[in-house]
């Protein structure tokens, strides 16, 4: 039997397309039994206060670059969105002294438009936003060479192939409202996924690729980053992918509560934690992924009681 249509944009799979159970027992979950679904493999950690969340944060990028060396270079791939990380990793490495020269970092994606990525003069750039709120805060004598930098651009492959040049320690990311990270979004309901989304493996076998973004992410980015301007939010996206995101020796999401909402919050947590692998939601994905950390700001979780407003 086809499962039901979604409850947003019926021509694409998304969580509304879950047992309803399984919504229900997420949005029960409190902070204490959030707390307790940690699992060997999926460690849920919480922070009191937004200095120790975002300071934490930065602080993974800080341990990753620490390790490279000239024999076994080293890096993270990073997310933009959060952003409020990336002036504290440039003050770090400017106060400790951290040398770059062996590091590497891989822009998570970028947008798509007019059959290629867009420039960094684009405002919604995330090189741009990468290189102005981090990479250019560091002092050049520090700085990692410029072939240690990789966003994904167009032309995928060679994208693709800077991740065989250094081992990536981390893959931060945060959590899109639509239950992804970076922009791995639920796939188009037609075709041979009319019925059902994609199998776990079949996901799991796709690399970094342009892709078309669902409805509730080009809503997402136009109220985080462009006041609600959804027009000027474009319709595609490059991301990495779960092929790369396997090659990461940890998956660390960040969720202070200004991107996702609290159900979603919880969802992603549970499944993950249970094991129950759905690519309507993403996200779940990882619960295939031998050490994930979801990172939680206590104060940002909310709740899922109703409330008018």
């Amino acid at each position: 039997m086809s499962r039901p249509l979604s409850r947003i944009a019926p021509d694409w799979w998304d969580y509304t397309t879950l047992d309803a159970e399984i919504i229900r027992d997420a949005a029960a979950l409190t902070v204490d039994s959030l707390s307790r679904l940690s699992r060997p493999g999926f460690r849920v950690v919480f922070y009191d206060t937004l200095e120790d969340f975002y300071l934490a944060e930065a602080l993974e990028y800080i341990t990753a670059w620490q390790q490279a060396t000239a024999d076994d270079p080293v890096g993270i791939c990073g997310p933009v969105g959060p952003t409020e990380q990336l002036p504290l990793v440039a003050r770090l490495v400017n106060e400790l002294g951290v040398d770059l020269r062996h590091a590497h970092f891989w822009g998570m994606d970028e947008w798509y438009e007019d059959s290629r990525e867009v420039p960094v003069t684009h405002p919604l750039s995330f090189e741009r936003a990468d290189r102005e709120l981090c990479f250019d805060r560091i002092r050049p004598e520090l700085r990692m060479p410029e072939a240690n930098l990789h966003f994904p651009k167009g032309d995928v492959d060679s994208y693709e192939a800077s991740w065989q040049t250094a081992r990536c320690a981390v893959m931060q990311g945060g959590q899109g409202d639509i239950k992804h990270w970076a922009f791995n979004d639920p796939v188009r309901r037609d075709g041979k996924y009319a019925d059902h989304p994609p199998s776990a493996e079949e996901y799991r076998r796709l690399g970094t690729r342009v892709v078309d973004l669902h409805p509730v992410t080009l809503a997402q980015n136009a109220r985080t980053s462009g006041g609600g301007n959804i027009t000027m939010v474009p319709q595609k996206a490059i991301t990495v992918g779960p092929v790369q995101t396997w090659k990461a020796e940890k998956v660390s999401i960040w969720q202070a509560g200004v991107h996702d909402n609290p159900l979603g919050q919880r969802l992603t947590a549970l499944m993950i934690s249970k094991r129950i692998v759905d690519s309507a939601v993403p996200m779940s994905l990882l619960a295939d992924h031998p050490n994930v950390q979801f990172n939680y700001y206590a104060a940002g979780l909310g709740t899922c009681a109703v409330e008018m407003h």
